[in-house]
């Protein structure tokens, strides 16, 4: 894994593949099928459908122009005549910063008046693939072929949240036979949800060892909305500390759950992390800083560290301000990592 302390890491899945140490749960693996297979043929996303506005607004903007300009995207791919036409049709209208802006509002709560446009990108995107795969282009087959599946099965799972809800996604997740990067949308839009029933089900991911780090990286985001389960957190920190590349993956979201459900309990880790954490020139993979944030927070004080020992405690208190408004504006915010 290559890029694991990015943001959006990579996480190279076999198609079939099971979770390691994965709770299961019997539901019906025919019901889930049936949640994203099904729906109305023959529907547009029409200029009008754009310009009307949206009962659903998400944080503050509506996700349903994102979606429509998403399939008018998938559309212009259709009627390429080529693969030089494919890919110049790609590139022109932005479909990677489109497909994943429209897919990550449409994934959040409140998304039930999404239903018609979702199924809509769902269907174009199932049939861009086939016309993708048919030029048998290198090129298109490496790059644009498995970002247009991530893309399929992000948008099957948000179909299926708008459509059934909290309970539809759980079948998703707990439907073996599904795509595994499937469940993990799934499972990635009921952390969004966080509905209050879902805890136990977050916490077997963060207490099984060996259970899949796309699937613990969600759940350890989900766990900011669950106070009174920091020691779950720092036994997890705990436990991966040793490993390099699992700490730069986890860690920072570990610690940024736990400092924004700032218990008392977390305090004793982060003093430990002004001295011991690892640092970095990207604030939100700052061991220390975060640590600081934290420690001032809970206590009041700015604490010594090993980051900024010599440096002028007025120009530390403004670092500190700096990140602590950077990381209160990302509070709500669950990145996916790339499941390839």
């Amino acid at each position: 894994m290559s890029a694991v302390g990015r943001a959006r890491g990579k996480v190279k899945l076999a198609r079939n593949e099971a979770q390691r140490g994965r709770p299961t749960a019997g539901f019906s693996t025919l019901f889930s099928r049936a949640m994203w297979t099904s729906g109305a043929a023959g529907v547009r996303c029409s200029a009008r459908l754009v310009k009307r506005p949206s009962e659903r607004r998400l944080g503050g903007v509506d996700p349903l122009p994102s979606l429509c300009r998403f399939v008018e995207a998938l559309e212009a791919l259709l009627t390429a005549p080529d693969a030089g036409g494919f890919e110049r049709a790609w590139a022109t209208s932005h479909l990677d910063q489109i497909a994943w802006e429209a897919l990550a509002l449409a994934r959040r709560p409140d998304s039930a008046g999404l239903e018609r446009a979702l199924d809509q990108a769902d269907r174009r995107l199932l049939a861009v693939l086939e016309r993708c795969r048919a030029f048998l282009d290198p090129h298109l087959v490496t790059f644009r072929v498995p970002e247009l599946e991530r893309w399929q099965h992000a948008a099957a799972a948000a179909l299926v949240a708008a459509r059934w809800g909290v309970a539809g996604l759980r079948t998703v997740i707990a439907d073996t036979a599904a795509p595994l990067a499937r469940r993990y949308f799934a499972f990635l839009a009921l952390a969004e949800r966080h509905p209050p029933g879902a805890w136990r089900l977050f916490e077997r991911y963060l207490v099984t060892p060996g259970a899949h780090h796309a699937f613990v990286a969600a759940a350890v985001a989900a766990a900011r909305y669950y106070p009174g389960h920091s020691a779950v957190l720092i036994q997890l920190f705990e436990r991966i500390r040793g490993d390099q590349l699992l700490r730069r993956f986890l860690g920072p979201k570990i610690l940024e759950s736990l400092h924004l459900l700032g218990e008392a309990s977390s305090l004793p880790l982060f003093e430990q992390l002004l001295i011991a954490g690892h640092t970095d020139p990207d604030v939100d993979l700052c061991e220390v800083t975060r640590a600081l944030v934290a420690v001032r927070k809970l206590t009041g004080r700015l604490a010594p560290s090993a980051k900024f020992a010599a440096a002028d405690e007025g120009a530390v208190g403004r670092t500190l301000d700096d990140a602590e408004r950077r990381f209160a504006a990302a509070r709500d915010r669950i990145l996916p990592v790339v499941v390839i």
